[in-house]
């Protein structure tokens, strides 16, 4: 199970301790493009299971073209990446978990183009729709998605679900009819809780404003919203948040109301939705979240859990999924470097990381029957039938508004302590001014 950097604990350590104690400043090429070393190091944070299966995959096929590769587990990469940048001593390879850094990097001047690396024309039909546009800096790739996550979900509770026979939504009215229906049915129809242990509190309604941005202003406004070029305070996200006041302020939707929102620990606040009598119905969360399900349902995630995409904002209509993952940044243009990087750009790349139930590929043409459950297998096809895989956009904002006045102003909206005019004012004021 892989959480996003905002469920997980702060680190302590700083980036210049961790390149003393791991001892990483000595390896790597640097970018320095003139080194034909046979040994390529490849940092990255993805979690143990993928990380074998990458392994597995890319060391014995490397090993045919005489090139050693040394991939080394990193945290709180994307400061140490940039950190050993500013030193000379950055890996050949970084598989970098956010596109901002990676638009950073090239910025600098010190990663190199893949255009002329892999095979652009097989990655335009084997990648799901979006995710190559996602790495595209100055028009041309730069960060190659290998390891994608889905956050456009919806789980629920496989057995109760179908003992009461709910449809599947096909379109945000229909979500709003099941809502009611389940209400009408004497059931909560939502799980949802914002509060996180780690102190990132306000997180999970992002990920709602994002979904619902991207289905009623599409692709285009979507990333003008990211880039602050459409404001906060406009129509599009005032239309995403009347959607959500919809769904979870409506009385009787959410266990305890907006206070219940505002209070409840994100991690455990789905764990009634797997009581005989479910306490919740539905959860909008990540493919990372089945991790923190109670065990005896971790234990059984096909029988016990199901899944399906958030819906379109109409039905057939533009169907976009909001995500994030690993984008492979060369940084060292050796010969090794740019065979490794061709060969991390294959479907199979990925064929063993699939077993392990912990990863989706991103490319759409990967065997399904690799994923070992029906949760990622459902998950991926979310993904793969989408019009756009869009990357989480308060990762992707400046750091004092994505997950500082963003998450905040949610909070200080959703339990009622500011109104939702004043809250995204205070957002778009939060915004850098250069």
């Amino acid at each position: 199970m892989r959480v996003p950097k905002r469920g997980r604990s702060a680190l302590v350590a700083t980036a210049a301790v961790l390149l003393a104690s791991t001892g990483l400043a000595a390896c790597g090429g640097g970018g320095s493009g003139g080194s034909n070393s046979k040994t390529v190091t490849i940092w990255t944070s993805v979690d143990q299971p993928v990380l074998d299966g990458f392994t597995k995959v890319l060391v014995p096929e490397a090993k045919k073209q005489g090139i050693t590769v040394d991939f080394k587990k990193v945290s709180n990469i994307n400061q140490l990446v940039m950190t050993s940048i500013q030193a000379n001593k950055a890996p050949d390879i970084a598989l970098i978990p956010q596109p901002g850094v990676v638009a950073d990097i090239v910025k600098r001047n010190k990663a190199f183009a893949l255009d002329s690396v892999v095979d652009m024309s097989a990655l335009k039909k084997s990648m799901t729709a979006g995710t190559l546009e996602g790495g595209t800096v100055n028009g041309k790739l730069y960060g190659l998605l290998v390891n994608m996550n889905v956050k456009s979900l919806v789980f629920y509770n496989k057995k109760a679900w179908a003992k009461a026979g709910y449809p599947v939504p096909k379109s945000l009215d229909e979500l709003n009819s099941l809502t009611a229906k389940i209400k009408a049915s004497g059931g909560t129809p939502w799980c949802m809780g914002v509060q996180d242990p780690a102190g990132g509190s306000g997180w999970p309604a992002t990920d709602w404003f994002e979904d619902l941005i991207m289905r009623y202003g599409g692709v285009q406004q979507y990333n003008d919203w990211v880039s602050h070029k459409t404001k906060f305070d406009s129509p599009v996200v005032k239309q995403a948040a009347a959607e959500f006041e919809k769904l979870l302020f409506t009385p009787g939707d959410v266990s305890g109301g907006r206070k219940g929102i505002a209070n409840s620990n994100w991690q455990t606040v789905a764990n009634p939705m797997f009581d005989a009598k479910p306490g919740c119905w539905m959860l909008k969360q990540g493919t990372f979240i089945t991790g923190f399900f109670p065990k005896n349902v971790q234990a059984n995630l096909d029988a016990n859990v199901g899944v399906f995409g958030f819906p379109p904002a109409k039905a057939g209509g533009e169907n976009p999924t909001l995500g994030g993952g690993d984008q492979a940044t060369l940084l060292n243009d050796s010969k090794s470097a740019k065979a490794v990087m061709k060969l991390m750009a294959a479907t199979d790349f990925g064929k063993e990381a699939a077993k392990s139930g912990d990863y989706v590929s991103p490319h759409k043409d990967i065997d399904l029957s690799l994923y070992p459950n029906t949760i990622y297998k459902g998950a991926a096809q979310v993904a793969y039938k989408s019009t756009a895989f869009l990357f989480d956009g308060s990762d992707a904002m400046p750091a004092q508004v994505g997950t500082g006045a963003f998450w905040k102003q949610m909070v200080a909206w959703i339990s009622g302590d500011t109104d939702l005019e004043t809250a995204l004012k205070n957002i778009d004021a939060a915004w850098p001014s250069s």
